[in-house]
């Protein structure tokens, strides 16, 4: 029934956040026209958390060694805050070059993606 997803990140520097995608994560695009890039991720997941407000939605992304990510992403002049242990996982959460973040971890829980979850 569903296809695929598609994410949105709002950005007051669009044109700096794609290349951020496109050259430090290296996430491949396509030019959905006049440079409106549309990038490929990894694998992906969803998980719905309970709330008290609708319409708050984060992105995060995933990696498998959290401390060699940092250094990777440092070589490229990209800040991250200071890891911290949340229990479901190592946490920190990467500077944009508009001035967002997104967050990155090292999961500690099952990955549905791997567990060939539908």
């Amino acid at each position: 029934m569903i296809s695929g997803a598609h994410m949105i990140i709002y950005s007051t520097d669009a044109e700096a956040d794609r290349a951020f995608f496109r050259n430090v994560l290296r996430f491949p695009a396509v030019d959905a026209g006049e440079g409106w890039l549309i990038f490929a991720l990894p694998p992906a997941e969803i998980a719905v958390h309970p709330a008290a407000e609708v319409d708050s939605h984060e992105v995060y992304l995933m990696c498998e060694d959290i401390n060699a990510t940092i250094q990777e992403l440092k070589s490229h002049d990209v800040e991250c805050t200071s890891v911290t242990d949340e229990g479901w996982g190592l946490l920190t959460h990467v500077s944009l070059p508009s001035g967002g973040s997104l967050g990155l971890y090292q999961p500690r829980h099952a990955l549905a993606h791997k567990a060939g979850a539908a």
